[in-house]
């Protein structure tokens, strides 16, 4: 195996967490270290001694900084091939010493940006010029230079060097080559996309820039895709603060699988859209169970059951709330691919273990990001971009459009109803209480199918109950078949060219309906 050792180092970073301590380690080895700016001051600040890059190059760092690394004693260092005599005759002629490790990390451009006051001037000034540099040309000549660019690896590095005398192997190089690579590229995505939403240096934004650049980490590769002769792979965002099954920590059971991950979302989602203490529990990326109880999630789960106990079997069940051992011991009783929460208590944990094969995963507390971003569709030489449907709405302002305004009750199921009905497939009809779900039609070609569907998938009582509907009813059959039921109350966007029909025939049932004006398809 290769060795390089390490004799010279740059180190330049704006995340300076461990720095010192890195810095200190790698003076045990005798290295010299060159550096710049804050990072130099710091380190000479901690008894760390540095030669300043401006003194190494002879050449001063000036236009505001613009430059101090572009010089040919840097990158002549970092991408001389130690194998090759020409190159090392070059050197010499020249009196460029070469640069085995450079230690740089880049400020995500995308928190400079986000920032409300930002202006294009500040932007541009913020965009590194000769760190990128640097990372692309170290890593291009990876099998002699080592780039790190990630705190993390710090102790690695220093492991490494400790158990080689000072060495790092090529093997290790290329992996934090490879690593930079992917820094670089996620940089200038962030930089290509902010350019892109503007036109002509205006700083008004467009909603969706020129091109598209996302860049998403690997999180594991699954056994196969929705179906066992398609291969699969979860990547995830790199936002810490996404209170998403990416940041999820899986506490006991089998690893995730590709379904398992859409239905966990799934109900994620939904769950988090629900104020109160709730349940909610997912088949197929439909619920097929939900409720809300006040502080008891043990009953908030028994009432989502009861909604459709057959399907829940083998489903995804949501809480958002923690768990506690009287909501476990309920939660064992039933068989289930995933048990998602924000917490768990001890002897909850306990209970769950004994289900060996149930996958456990807690969403951190800390992560309250609930909707950022943009939603991808993939479609066959294309991607579909847009914002996520994460509108709130308060029903109240909603518009009664019939002889008869809900009562309070109503009130309160129509609001479980539009929070919910957001999340079934498309065309979407849900039967609920003010606190549970009662029938889905999910997914039909045509709505008053979906609303027949609900009455037939409902096992607990519809006589008055609410009706929430994705998209505005274009007959009135739909409020007839409601009406059969025992639905009490209806909440739908309106906009159809027979909205007058469809409320003639709520006002002949004595049902309260509202018009929300928002659309909530889901396909």
């Amino acid at each position: 195996m290769h060795l390089n050792e390490i004799k010279r180092v740059l180190i330049s970073v704006t995340d300076k967490k461990g720095i010192v301590e890195f810095a200190q380690g790698l003076k045990t080895f005798n290295v010299e270290i060159l550096s710049t700016g804050g990072t130099a001051s710091q380190l000479r600040k901690s008894g760390v001694p540095v030669t300043e890059v401006s003194d190494y190059t002879g050449f001063p760092e000036m236009m505001d900084g613009r430059l101090k690394t572009l010089h040919p004693k840097i990158h002549g260092g970092l991408l001389g091939l130690r194998d090759k005599e020409s190159h090392m005759q070059a050197l010499r002629e020249h009196g460029i010493g070469l640069i085995d490790m450079v230690v740089i990390n880049l400020y995500r451009f995308e928190d400079t940006v986000a920032k409300e006051d930002c202006t294009l001037e500040h932007a541009i000034e913020n965009i590194d010029i000769g760190g990128p540099t640097m990372l692309r040309a170290a890593s291009k000549n990876y099998r002699f230079v080592s780039v790190v660019t990630d705190p993390e690896d710090y102790l690695k590095i220093l492991a490494e060097m400790k158990q080689t005398g000072g060495r790092i192997s090529e093997t290790t190089n290329f992996e934090l080559a490879k690593k930079t690579f992917q820094l670089t590229a996620r940089y200038d995505g962030a930089i290509s996309n902010y350019l892109g939403l503007l036109s002509g240096g205006s700083t008004e934004k467009r909603a969706f820039p020129d091109t598209f650049s996302f860049q998403f980490a690997k999180a594991q590769d699954l056994r196969y895709g929705e179906n066992p002769h398609q291969k699969a792979a979860f990547y995830r965002e790199r936002d810490p603060r996404l209170s998403a099954l990416s940041n999820a920590r899986q506490l006991q059971g089998k690893e995730l699988s590709y379904n398992n991950i859409m239905d966990s979302d799934a109900a994620w989602q939904i769950v988090s859209d629900i104020p109160l203490p709730g349940v909610v529990i997912i088949k197929h990326a439909n619920p097929c169970g939900a409720a809300t109880s006040a502080g008891d999630m043990a009953e908030a789960f028994r009432k989502a059951m009861a909604g459709d106990p057959v399907s829940a079997f083998g489903g995804i069940v949501a809480l958002n709330r923690p768990v506690d051992k009287k909501a476990a011991e309920e939660l064992v009783k039933t068989f289930f691919e995933v048990i998602i929460a924000p917490g768990f208590a001890a002897d909850a944990v306990k209970l769950l273990e004994t289900k060996q094969n149930v996958r456990v995963l807690q969403i951190p507390e800390t992560c309250t990001l609930r909707s950022a971003g943009y939603d991808f569709r993939r479609v066959m030489g294309g991607l579909l971009v847009q914002d996520r449907d994460g509108k709130d709405f308060d029903i109240r302002k909603a518009k009664v459009v019939t002889k008869r305004a809900p009562t309070e009750a109503e009130y309160q199921a129509l609001d479980f109803a539009w929070r919910v009905v957001k999340h079934v497939k498309s065309n979407a009809i849900v039967y609920t209480t003010k606190d549970q779900l009662v029938g889905v039609g999910a997914g039909q070609m045509s709505r008053v199918d979906s609303v027949k569907i609900a009455k037939m998938k409902a096992i607990l009582p519809t006589s008055g109950c609410v009706l929430g509907s994705d998209a505005f009813f274009p007959f009135r059959d739909g409020l007839d078949m409601a009406a059969e039921a025992g639905i009490s109350a209806v909440i739908e966007p309106g906009g159809s060219l027979k909205d007058d029909e469809v409320i003639r025939a709520a006002d002949e049932h004595n049902m309260a309906m509202i018009f929300t004006g928002i659309r909530h398809f889901k396909h």
